[in-house]
């Protein structure tokens, strides 16, 4: 008789793997809901934790997981791709290992979502965003990744197209369950309690101190923090918050390069003569070309011409006009757009301007070849009026069919219907005119439906998710 078979009216055996699963489960519920721990559950955990091998510190809250996988570093690969697990070639369970993986994502869920109260120290705050590196690894992706990170930009490295569900289903008690189609929704989470634990930290005295300062890692929820308090910061307090600004403006900005130069492929210009250097040598053409002055008593190739590969691409001078809202909701787009702008302003021939705008609008293209100085200047927060930002972006619009304005904001604009006849006569001037309504790792963004309907029958659709489309879209027009 088989695991699913069993004789009528007879009541099947209960399951050890299944049981297994569910106290582990059930432990995680009960331990995320109320931090007093129910000693029922925690002995049976204990007891099928070391029963299946696994070290006793995954169950003691107080560990990190960095702090488990140093004493036991053969854990480490098991937590690469924990939640996204790999269907068996035959179809069958391997029921032991679910088990394994039951105790190992127990872990990791409890240490991020199960933030600690009260207010918070950098050491706690560099353990948890540890704790959530550990996560986004489980989920396939880099640490940072989908909390709008240093990680990347990329898409979840294991993730499928559609997001789907692994076959092993997701119940609890269940196999280990494939997370992988609620990636969209768990990166914003991350980065909502990420900035919690800032809120809840006494950033300025952390600031003060240089030792404490050293331990933060920069996120965007703490960029966002000290963008917002930097004009109340002064002295060693204000150093270190900018050190910090731009350590991570520094480190997005290589990976959002890495984007842009991949992007960067425009069509050859052969009425360019290619330069007539070594590194342009095309030794294949060259060989082919001289066949004919072979000398098989020699066995010598004498080579009359050498032939260079060209590399020059067409391109014309393009004017760029980037329009960011600064309001609060929006500075994940302020701080992707600022250095995106600082990007495509070192390309040839490409003419940036950087505008950003509240209730006022600030002309900041001075420092759009600066992302750390511009988003200096910047200041979050406030209401929103798009007309002011449209009053600075219009006179700078010279020649429209070399010119792209990209309005990133969620269009929840008090005078409305005066600034979309604003951007509709932009449309129709031959400018190309892209909305844009989140610039994010996670690609998660309200927009305002009006405005979404509106440019829709345009034929101008709003552009929203991750910043890799709006990069795209650049450089379709730009190269």
């Amino acid at each position: 008789m088989t695991e699913t078979e069993h004789t009528a009216g007879q009541v099947p055996a209960p399951d050890l793997y299944d049981n297994r699963r569910q106290v582990l489960y059930w432990r995680l519920l009960a331990r995320l809901f109320d931090p007093e721990e129910q000693a029922g559950l925690e002995s049976a955990s204990l007891a099928v934790v070391e029963d299946i091998g696994l070290p006793a510190a995954l169950l003691d809250p107080g560990a990190s997981v960095d702090s488990v996988v140093q004493r036991h570093p053969e854990l480490a690969a098991e937590f690469e791709g924990l939640m996204t697990p790999e269907p068996e070639e035959d179809g069958t369970r391997d029921r032991a290992a679910e088990v394994r993986r039951a105790a190992l994502a127990s872990k990791v869920l409890l240490n991020v979502f199960a933030s600690p109260p009260g207010t918070v120290t950098a050491e706690q705050l560099a353990r948890w965003q540890s704790d959530a590196g550990w996560l986004e690894r489980a989920l396939g992706c880099r640490p940072g990744e989908l909390r709008g990170g240093r990680g990347g930009q990329g898409g979840p490295s294991r993730m499928g197209a559609g997001g789907g569900v692994s076959p092993t289903g997701t119940g609890v008690g269940g196999p280990t369950p494939d997370l992988s189609r609620l990636i969209p929704e768990i990166g914003p989470e991350l980065g909502s309690i990420e900035a919690g634990l800032v809120k809840r930290m006494h950033l300025r005295e952390v600031l003060a101190d240089p030792q404490l300062a050293a331990r933060l890692t920069p996120s965007m929820s703490l960029i966002e923090q000290l963008l917002r308090d930097k004009n109340d910061l002064s002295g060693v307090a204000l150093a270190n918050a900018k050190a910090l600004i731009r350590r991570y403006v520094d480190e997005v900005t290589e990976v959002l390069r890495t984007q842009v130069e991949k992007a960067t492929v425009g069509e050859i210009d052969r009425s360019v003569p290619p330069k007539r250097v070594f590194r342009n040598l095309d030794l294949g053409r060259t060989i082919w070309k001289n066949l004919t002055n072979w000398d098989p008593e020699e066995e010598r190739l004498y080579v009359d011409r050498l032939y260079y590969r060209h590399t020059s691409r067409k391109t014309t001078p393009q004017r760029l006009i980037v329009v960011v809202d600064q309001s609060g909701s929006m500075v994940d787009s302020m701080v992707n757009c600022t250095i995106l702008a600082s990007i495509f302003a070192g390309l040839p021939k490409v003419d940036v301007h950087l505008i950003a705008y509240d209730t006022q609008a600030l002309d900041l293209t001075p420092w759009a070849h600066d992302p750390f100085e511009t988003l200096l200047r910047t200041k979050l927060g406030g209401g929103t009026d798009g007309t002011v930002a449209m009053a600075l972006a219009q006179p700078k619009i010279a020649e429209p069919r070399n010119t792209v304005v990209v309005w990133i904001s969620d269009f929840y604009e008090w005078r409305h219907t005066e600034l979309f006849e604003s951007m509709a006569a932009i449309h129709r001037s031959g400018a190309k005119f892209i909305p844009v309504g989140s610039v994010t790792s996670s690609g998660r963004g309200s927009v305002n439906p009006w405005f979404r309907e509106k440019f829709k029958d345009l034929g101008t659709p709003v552009i929203s998710g991750h910043i890799k489309k709006l990069v795209h879209e650049l450089k379709t027009f730009l190269t």
